[in-house]
């Protein structure tokens, strides 16, 4: 349900001036004029809607603020001056008294309109819900009348597949109790094959027992005369582990008596250098003559080359043997 408009006090106020102005009335018409020109029905269509109890509130405002009734106090007759002011005070107290009856009466009245037009003022608003929610009553009857003929439709398919269901089922059945009785025979074959496989795996597990139980035996002796071999090898490693420190040994003291060696053929050439060098000052030394042929030219030459033989032999023979080692 929409919301209606708000409408505030001076809008309210401006409407009812114009249905004021539109009536013919004067800015200051009586309670009479003033009920009958305006009210809350006609102030919400004027304005386009509003709450009506707010509506209300501001025509009674604006009622007790536009509204003035009574008449002026009648002109006294020309009397002596003290009962003229006596009959004036009397006259006045009356008329007071008078008008505060009439505006206790007046208040009084007022409230019960007040109270008959908020009364009517929910009324029109219960109406008012009331119809709209016929409106949304008749709404959802179309609604479920529309869905109740799509429902009888479908229903009606419904049925219609039900009974084509129907006649698939009793078929499905009948093949269920054909599929069953060879299933039935499938199975009892079945068991007749796992029966045979049985027997013949219960053979096929006696004769692998058997093998298992002859290549186990067979391992077995592979692996006393493997574990045999095993320590054998470990044996002649460990052998030839220390007859491979051993040469190491022997390789290091070679190795050492060959540098020993290169020293002394180092030393030797040294020293053949050297006699070399004396032999051919000393050859150089000697007269033309006994150059040409005296023994002991030949004899020092001689000598030279044997001790330079002697040296190379020396050489030879320290370097062959470690030679031969490696």
């Amino acid at each position: 349900m929409a919301r209606p408009t708000i409408a505030t006090s001076t809008d309210v106020r401006a409407a009812v001036l114009a249905l004021l102005r539109d009536a013919g009335a004067s800015e200051s018409p009586s309670g009479q004029t003033f009920r009958r020109v305006v009210s809350v029905r006609k102030v919400r269509a004027y304005l386009g809607g509003g709450n009506p109890s707010t509506i209300g509130r501001e025509i009674n405002a604006a009622e007790a603020e536009l509204v003035r009734d009574g008449a002026p106090l009648p002109a006294l007759a020309e009397l002596p001056a003290d009962i003229a002011v006596l009959m004036t005070q009397l006259w006045q107290a009356a008329v007071g008294v008078q008008l505060d009856e009439v505006l206790a009466l007046k208040t009084q009245a007022q409230g019960v309109a007040d109270a008959a037009r908020s009364a009517l003022t929910e009324a029109q608003l219960r109406c008012e819900v009331l119809m709209q929610e016929l409106v949304e009553l008749r709404a959802g009857i179309s609604e479920r009348d529309a869905r109740l003929a799509q429902a009888l439709a479908k229903q009606a398919t419904h049925e219609t597949q039900i009974t084509a269901l129907t006649a698939e089922l009793e078929v499905s059945r009948a093949r269920a109790e054909n599929l069953g009785a060879e299933l039935a025979a499938k199975e009892a074959s079945a068991s007749a094959a796992i029966a045979s496989a049985r027997d013949r795996y219960d053979g096929l597990a006696r004769q692998l027992m058997l093998e298992t139980e002859q290549q186990r035996q067979a391992t077995q002796l592979e692996n006393g005369r493997l574990a045999g071999q095993l320590k054998f090898a470990e044996k002649r490693e460990a052998t030839q582990l220390a007859r491979i420190a051993h040469v190491e040994n022997e390789l290091q003291e070679v190795r050492a008596q060959k540098d020993q060696a290169v020293g002394e053929i180092s030393a030797l050439k040294y020293v053949n250098t050297a006699l070399r060098a004396q032999v051919d000052g000393f050859l150089s030394a000697l007269p033309k003559s006994q150059a040409n042929g005296a023994p002991p030219v030949a004899n020092l030459a001689k000598a030279r080359k044997r001790v330079t033989k002697s040296g190379q032999n020396v050489a030879s023979t320290k370097r062959t043997k470690p030679e031969s080692l490696l």
